[in-house]
């Protein structure tokens, strides 16, 4: 019997295979080109940045990256000629444009609260979220369906629509523009997230393993510890990822609840001012470096991300 008699109908032909493979590669390379040109703009000078026609090769330069990180102010050239020498690259490519760096700026005090927010709103969801998941998942619990429902409706309005009623609360109880506030708004927001997506995961568990640890003498915690979380690891990850995209990226209740010392970086990075308006490289310099801890974080993850997410897809 030839091969091509005894191939499985569900396995596609090699034509097949390279077809998918070169959408998949095309879809990859369309959806990278915003990307790919954010990091270039902020390599560009200002002028090169609002350039038309748009400017694909240019003369690299840090400027935009000088002046996400510096405050600046423009003086008269009397008195940029009464300045001693730079001492430093970015001091004199400062100068170039008449100007001289004031001071640091804030965008660094905005990268870490959006660092602290982020990642710990996503650990706190994470956390609750498997032990509610489990608890839904492995026990008898009154009126299950009617919570889970519940809890699945928190994510159904959009952040606008409860905007005030929490800005008035958080004013209230001494929680505006605190990092502990958004945490906690975070983190209530994601919990539902987590709770749906990790009983699914955990569901998949057999108990039979939990049921065996228990019969060997292991408490119930300690089975959970050591059996259940082994096994869910990859749907913790995938939730983890969901949960700090959120986060990470949230604008609404930032811009409306936070001013200066809980403010993370999205609304920050719209409203870096440059000469004359927006200083579109020191944008584009600030979006490249706030895309990258997500990547890590995906790429540290990768390994399970998939598994996460296609967990319980097949059964056998």
């Amino acid at each position: 019997m030839s091969a091509a008699s005894t191939r499985s109908v569900l396995e596609p032909s090699p034509w097949g295979q390279r077809f998918a493979a070169l959408l998949v590669i095309l879809y990859a390379l369309i959806t990278m080109i915003p990307l790919v040109w954010i990091g270039l703009t902020g390599l560009k000078t200002p002028p090169d940045a609002i350039a038309y026609p748009p400017k694909v090769v240019f003369d690299p330069s840090l400027e935009g990256y000088v002046n996400l990180f510096t405050a600046r102010s423009r003086q008269t050239p009397e008195y940029m000629a009464s300045l001693p020498p730079p001492t430093s690259w970015y001091d004199e490519l400062v100068r170039k444009r008449n100007m001289v760096i004031t001071g640091p700026s804030r965008f660094a005090e905005r990268y870490m609260n959006s660092i602290i927010i982020g990642f710990g709103s996503t650990f706190l969801a994470v956390f609750l979220g498997t032990i509610a998941a489990y608890g839904f998942s492995r026990f008898k619990v009154p009126l299950k369906d009617d919570l889970l429902f519940f809890i699945l409706s928190t994510r159904m309005m959009p952040p606008i629509a409860v905007a005030v009623p929490i800005f008035l609360m958080y004013r209230a109880l001494g929680l505006s523009d605190t990092h502990l506030g958004m945490i906690i708004l975070y983190t209530m927001v994601n919990v539902s997230l987590a709770v749906w997506l990790l009983k699914g995961f955990i569901d998949e568990i057999p108990m039979e393993y939990e049921e065996a640890a228990l019969v060997d003498g292991y408490s119930r915690m300690q089975a959970f510890w050591k059996v259940v979380l082994p096994q869910a690891k990859t749907g913790i990850a995938a939730t983890a990822i969901f949960c700090l995209i959120f986060a990470w990226n949230e604008y609404a209740f930032a811009l409306l609840l936070t001013s200066g010392n809980a403010q993370t970086a999205p609304p920050f990075i719209p409203i870096i001012i440059g000469e004359g308006g927006l200083d579109w490289p020191a944008v584009a310099a600030g979006t490249t470096l706030f895309l990258l801890p997500i990547v890590f974080f995906t790429v540290l993850l990768r390994q399970h991300l998939l598994r996460g997410i296609t967990f319980g897809a097949v059964r056998k």
